[in-house]
């Protein structure tokens, strides 16, 4: 299965989401959400691995996030905060990635910054909604807030491929920008606009995150290249010591 055609499926079983969001349809809601969450998982699989570690963390991310959702797609009450915990957890995987292949930098320090600051507020405009769930949304946000800040370390890895830094920015903002929506769903004002605009932005992310695993790596050096530079670094060296480089 090609990632043209793992795109191809979302977009139909997103549409088809929708369309069962806006009709109110709980029986079909289960197994398209299910079946698309899945995709993402099926997705992050077929990926090249090129940095294993990276991988490994973002599969069981990508993993608890599928439980996530299967449990926001439940009708009971309690199975808002059996999803939240387990998008917690998700996330927590999504920030050791993170973390783990990157290096902190200024953009660390400065999206960081940014980022609890749109946390904090949003935050706020939460928290007279929230009732007995204050706590629980709090420590979300701040563990949401972390991922955030390591995807901003990711980007400002310049050690890494460029393709796959902006992916995973893009991805991790898609999906942060996501849960605002979903707040506002659950807290604030039912309604399917909420949906409308957080599920593709949601999806969006998760896939993102995905195709990630197959373009963050190191950067190779052409082999060429590197022998150009150790024949120079010698050449250098002998020369220093009164040999002719021109002999190497």
């Amino acid at each position: 299965m090609g990632n043209g055609l793992i795109v191809i499926l979302a977009l139909i079983l997103l549409t088809t989401l929708l369309y069962l969001e806006k009709r109110g349809n709980r029986k079909g809601l289960l197994p398209t959400k299910t079946v698309l969450s899945m995709l993402f998982v099926v997705a992050a699989l077929l990926q090249p691995h090129p940095l294993l570690v990276y991988y490994r963390f973002l599969l069981l991310g990508l993993l608890f996030c599928l439980v996530g959702d299967v449990f926001l797609a439940l009708p009971q009450e309690k199975m808002f905060l059996a999803g939240l915990i387990s998008f917690l957890f998700g996330h927590v995987f999504y920030v050791v990635g993170f973390f783990y292949v990157s290096t902190p930098s200024g953009w660390t320090l400065t999206g960081t910054l940014a980022t609890v600051v749109i946390s904090g507020g949003i935050y706020l405009w939460l928290k007279p909604h929230l009732g007995a769930m204050k706590f629980p949304v709090f420590f979300y946000v701040v563990v949401i807030t972390v991922m955030l800040s390591g995807a901003w370390t990711v980007l400002g890895d310049s050690g890494l491929t460029r393709s796959g830094r902006i992916m995973v920015f893009a991805g991790a903002l898609s999906f942060y920008f996501s849960d605002v929506f979903v707040a506002r769903d659950r807290f604030l004002k039912y309604q399917f606009l909420n949906r409308l605009i957080g599920l593709p932005m949601y999806y969006t992310g998760q896939f993102l995150l995905a195709f990630s695993v197959g373009l963050l790596t190191y950067p190779r050096i052409n082999s060429s290249c590197l022998c150009a530079l150790v024949a120079n670094i010698f050449g250098s060296g002998l020369s220093g010591l009164g040999y002719r480089s021109d002999i190497f």
